[in-house]
């Protein structure tokens, strides 16, 4: 597994790395996980994103210290909008730019939580672009009228987020932000995330509304391939 270690305000920090084949330099892209970690599925986006030549990190945030409160302080550091977490996300992000193989402009992707720090992060100006996919709303959703370019995905049958798209259009669109928002009506959270669940756990799964479905997160996967590649190319 090409995991790499980077720098970052509380200590190193180890995150899983992939690059696209060929000469660079290339756009980069920080890759934020969900709240089930650094997994395969997450691994296997890092590498899609490098496929589509982008040097790509996904930063594993629940590896300094003991898990359990890693997870804790990762999601503080979501809902008070500072702190460790959102600190390791920025400091990916300045690992990418110091890298000689990176062109200078990167973007953000996040899932869920990791969409939550896509939207916290958004406004900070260290973004060229960000994916934000279902994020949970981070504290500071009034400043997303001053958003780096946003191209962000939901399920219309995400409970946890009823009226999140229609919000953050109108929130970007009030600050004259290029977006691209769109809600997909038969699916509802982490439709985008294929977990490998066994046959028998995936009626859970669709039960819990966490079901993956590949056409619409193909679809998502092209508007963001197509967004990013006009906003970091």
């Amino acid at each position: 597994m090409p995991m790499t270690t980077f720098d970052a305000p509380a200590g190193p920090l180890p995150g899983y790395s992939a690059e696209p084949e060929g000469p660079g330099p290339w756009p980069g892209v920080v890759i934020v996980h969900d709240a089930f970690g650094l997994g395969a599925d997450v691994r296997r986006i890092t590498d899609r994103f490098a496929a589509n030549g982008y040097l790509a990190i996904a930063p594993a945030l629940f590896r300094r210290g003991n898990r359990l409160r890693c997870v804790v302080s990762t999601l503080k550091s979501l809902q008070d909008g500072r702190g460790p977490a959102v600190d390791d996300v920025l400091a990916a992000a300045a690992h990418l730019r110091a890298d000689a193989r990176c062109t200078g402009k990167v973007g953000s992707v996040g899932f869920c939580m990791g969409g939550g720090f896509a939207l916290l992060t958004a406004p900070s100006g260290t973004f060229d672009a960000a994916a934000p996919n279902y994020g949970i709303w981070p504290p500071n959703k009034e400043e997303l009228s001053r958003a780096c370019p946003t191209v962000a995905s939901y399920g219309a049958k995400d409970r946890m987020l009823k009226g999140a798209a229609a919000e953050l259009e109108e929130r970007l669109a009030s600050g004259g932000v290029a977006s691209d928002v769109k809600e997909y009506p038969g699916v509802g959270h982490s439709f985008m995330n294929d977990w490998g669940t066994p046959a028998p756990l995936r009626f859970v799964e669709r039960t819990a509304g966490l079901a993956y479905s590949r056409p619409e997160a193909e679809d998502a996967w092209q508007r963001i391939l197509a967004f990013f590649g006009e906003h970091l190319r």
